[in-house]
């Protein structure tokens, strides 16, 4: 698997953890040796593994929680660390999110998520496998 193909795919993880509610997942998809940080929208900034599991804790244990899908995800690399900037689709509208991985261990993990509101997507956007490649 290409590292650009893996970044992704450790996105899309990350959104299969959110949608399916499994904080274990979730747990294992962020970083543990580096400084994570998450930024949910309409919330202060969060840093600390802790705190930031917690506000996950949080979400994906309340029923009322909105379901999520992840649309439109491009991936930027560069080296030992990586970006993807996606659409978050929900019932209520659509957020815009900018997802940081770090290499740890040989595998990508999460330690930076931010969302706020956008607009939909344009429909001429890159596919996920069309996205530049920055190394």
């Amino acid at each position: 698997m290409s590292e650009h193909a893996a970044v992704l795919f450790a996105n899309e993880a990350f959104y299969l953890a959110f949608s399916s509610r499994d904080l274990d997942a979730m747990d294992t998809l962020w970083a543990r040796h580096d400084a994570v940080s998450c930024i949910h929208p309409g919330w202060p900034s969060l840093s600390g593994r802790d705190e930031v599991m917690g506000s996950w804790q949080n979400i994906l244990g309340n029923a009322e929680s909105p379901r999520i899908t992840c649309t439109g995800a491009r991936a930027f690399l560069l080296g030992d660390a990586a970006y993807v900037i996606c659409y978050e689709v929900l019932d209520q509208g659509t957020l815009v999110a900018t997802n940081v991985f770090t290499r740890e261990n040989g595998a990508w993990k999460m330690v930076h998520h931010q969302a706020a509101p956008s607009p939909p997507p344009a429909t001429d956007e890159p596919a996920d496998d069309t996205a530049p490649v920055m190394q």
